[in-house]
């Protein structure tokens, strides 16, 4: 019985929290809905970044940054919902660093393919992985990877990652053969310019408050950097004539299949697996790294209903594509709400309610330098290396022994190649041919999984089409 004069709860709000605690059942995982929204806007504060940046990367590919923007807010939105509703769990999406440059450089920049064409493969990946999943070789593919390959793969797209942002400050340059020189030379850039002076206070920014704990550490930097880069002279960046513009739709639908005759077979085939491969192992990474973090691991470490996560994962890449954002894919950042007592999929619902709301923003966007959000990558790309000192089943220290040469040569070379030729499908072809060359000369063909076998074959293939095919890309 109520107790005269106590308060009483408002209906309206009692029955909505009933239905969102069966909804999301938050009292069997031990939390509530005030600390799930706090959880979900963090989330959200901490991914933001990726409004500016995936615009700013691929701008490189010839896309409308506004039209980016818009895409970026959107299949983040509906696929960071989708994964709430679908799982239950605290998993945010939005295009993936890494996946973005794939698109930007190797497949636009030097496949040459159209943007229209680039994020057709990237819709044809996603819908590979798809299949992968509802057919039930998660498994099989999982294992045909060795790990220490796997690793190498994220390791590479960071180097490459930070290799964009150092290039994006203005901190380094390309200098063309000189007298005295090799034919082509890496160079500090003199530092002298308004445009490295925003890029160097908005990475001192960000790494002071990262190292101080501040969950928004890069969106803060890029914040900082733009707002000196508006004020400082030379015309660092400009505010757009109509900031609050609103979205622009027009790239949604604007993707074509005409890769596959302007490739050849082949090199589209690889394309695709390539794309595939480091979109498939960035998220197992994630799935397993921040459900260990929330504690929804198994006794065996393994995740319980991962089947319904990568289904939206993968619809989430092909989502992407579709929308010309490059592939979307879950974001490492969702363990920021995580870290907050978040659970539950109110989380990623809360977290993707916001992207959507901030659709008549994002012409903001445009005024965002690529110095204030070349700090976001070089920071990232870094962080992206930590992958070497996880152990198998949790703990710090490196499982990788490079002393073997038929580990330590492959893994250096994936993660080199990428960065070195400015191809991430270069770096994952090196890796494999490597492992399965050595494999094959001491003598352990017979146990080289198949499937690592045929993709090295077909790398090898791709590497040789310049003699055997006479392409000549």
């Amino acid at each position: 019985m109520q107790r005269a004069g106590a308060a009483r709860p408002v209906g309206g709000r009692a029955t909505a929290e009933g239905g969102l605690d069966r909804l999301f059942r938050l009292r069997e995982n031990g939390t509530s809905v005030r600390t799930e929204v706090v959880a979900g806007a963090t989330t959200f504060m901490v991914m933001a970044y990726i409004i500016a940046v995936n615009p700013a990367i691929l701008a490189a590919a010839g896309l409308d940054t506004r039209a980016v923007a818009t895409s970026t807010c959107l299949v983040a939105g509906v696929m960071t919902l989708a994964m709430g509703l679908a799982t239950n769990r605290a998993f945010a999406m939005a295009p993936g660093l890494g996946l973005n440059a794939i698109v930007a450089f190797s497949l636009v920049g030097t496949l040459g393919l159209t943007p229209a064409e680039a994020m057709g493969v990237v819709v044809t990946e996603g819908l590979l992985i798809t299949v992968l999943v509802l057919v039930g070789v998660r498994k099989w593919v999982m294992d045909a990877v060795p790990e220490a390959l796997a690793r190498a793969i994220s390791v590479g797209i960071g180097l490459f990652i930070l290799f964009i942002g150092l290039r994006n400050a203005g901190l380094i340059l390309f200098l063309p053969g000189q007298t005295g020189t090799v034919d082509g030379l890496l160079a500090l850039a003199p530092l002298n310019t308004w445009p490295i002076a925003v890029a160097v206070l908005g990475l001192v920014v960000t790494l002071v408050l990262m190292a101080r704990g501040v969950k928004a550490a890069i969106l803060v930097g890029i914040v900082v950097a733009t707002v000196v880069a508006l004020v400082v002279p030379g015309g660092v960046a400009a505010l757009p004539a109509e900031p609050f513009a609103g979205p622009d739709f027009s790239l949604i639908g604007q993707i074509g299949f005409g890769y596959w005759a302007k490739l050849g077979v082949l090199t589209a085939l690889l394309s695709v697996v390539s794309l595939m491969l480091s979109d498939f192992f960035d998220t197992m990474g994630t799935l397993i790294g921040v459900g260990a973090e929330a504690g929804y691991l198994d006794e065996r470490g393994e995740l319980p209903g991962a089947q319904r996560a990568l289904l939206v994962d993968g619809l989430g890449a092909a989502a992407g594509g579709f929308v010309s954002a490059s592939s979307a894919t879950t974001f490492i950042e969702s363990a920021a709400g995580i870290a907050t007592g978040g659970r539950t999929g109110l989380v990623s619902v809360v977290t993707g309610i916001l992207f959507l709301l901030s659709l008549p923003f994002v012409n903001l966007v445009t005024a965002i330098p690529a110095a204030a959000t070349a700090p976001a990558l070089i920071v990232v790309g870094a962080l992206m290396v930590g992958v070497l000192s996880e152990r198998r089943g949790g703990g710090d220290g490196s499982s990788i022994d490079f002393r073997d040469i038929g580990v330590g040569v492959p893994v250096v070379l994936t993660m080199l190649v990428m960065p070195l030729t400015f191809s991430i499908t270069n770096g994952i072809g090196a890796g494999f041919v490597a492992y399965a060359l050595i494999a094959v000369a001491r003598g352990r063909g017979r146990g080289l999984h198949p499937g690592v076998a045929a993709v090295a074959a077909l790398f090898l293939l791709y590497f040789a089409r310049h003699v055997l095919f006479g392409v000549t890309f």
